[in-house]
């Protein structure tokens, strides 16, 4: 095989978390049998980046690095290539080609608008006039990844019937959850689904859960329906074929545009690099 393929995951505090995406991993090489595929992590787990560079390195002299990542954000911005660059470094006679992270693109919609019927047909298929959306995702002092969460927002409200569509983070930026819970109920929704804008299960999503209860006890007479994380969804398996595919076959496709950019070395000479 020409190339190797290096898939990169966030990676969690919750052991079930990195469990998940090796599950998801094993289930793309079951999809694809001929290709040469190993995960590596950003933090919180045994495999870190500079393992996994390394390991590929000694499997191919062509790595396609794709981010296992919804959202570009200071990992996928900052801190991998910062750890790509010195992997090139290490193994000059390596090609190392990162790839694009997921991103905000109709397949991800696609995931959003499942799961929202899904949670609608939970709720007994209630007024969509009546029932408010929101889109609740991980948060980033990154204006551009927030930016993705309410792009999805919007064209999920452009494809239904949902009068009220919001976003919501679970950290870092705002509006938090209970905040856009309070907006829709003083608006008059009497129903509300929340969309989790997750991969993958971890901490963040086990605090959304005791978030869910509280509300639900806070707000008796609002029904509220919570939705799946989308990570072992069709659409994310695709959109990763087509991110290796095209590399492949030397097609123009999407790359991840911080990969060796102007600012993000102006940003690493004034000492600005990745820190939570």
């Amino acid at each position: 095989m020409e190339y190797s393929i290096l898939l990169v995951g966030h990676g969690s505090r919750a052991m079930q978390g990195n469990e998940e995406i090796n599950a998801f991993a094993n289930h793309w090489r079951s999809l694809h049998p001929e290709w040469q595929i190993d995960v590596c992590f950003i933090e919180f787990a045994d495999v870190l980046l500079d393992a996994g560079f390394d390991l590929a390195a000694q499997k191919s002299k062509k790595v396609i690095v794709v981010p296992l990542i919804l959202n570009a954000a200071g990992h996928v911005k900052m801190e991998v290539p910062e750890h790509l660059a010195k992997a090139r470094l290490r193994h000059p006679e390596v090609e190392f080609i990162y790839a694009a992270h997921i991103g905000a693109n109709d397949a991800v919609l696609s995931v959003i608008k499942r799961s929202l019927q899904k949670v609608m047909a939970e709720l007994d298929v209630p007024d969509p006039k009546t029932t408010g959306v929101i889109v609740l995702g991980r948060g980033s002092s990154d204006r551009v990844a927030n930016g993705e969460v309410a792009k999805m927002a919007r064209w999920l409200w452009e494809e239904t019937h949902h009068e009220l569509v919001d976003i919501a983070f679970t950290g870092i930026t705002f509006p938090r959850l209970e905040t856009a819970v309070q907006r829709q109920i003083k608006l008059g929704m009497t129903q509300i689904c929340i969309l989790p804008y997750y991969l993958f299960t971890g901490t963040l999503i086990e605090r959304i859960g005791k978030q869910f209860e509280r509300l639900q006890a806070q707000y008796p007479h609002i029904s509220f329906g919570l939705g799946n994380y989308f990570g072992f969804a069709d659409e994310i398996y695709t959109t990763l074929d087509e991110r290796v595919l095209a590399i492949a076959a030397n097609k123009p496709t999407q790359m991840m545009e911080c990969d060796g950019c102007h600012y993000r070395q102006i940003a690493q000479e004034h000492g600005h690099g990745h820190q939570h």
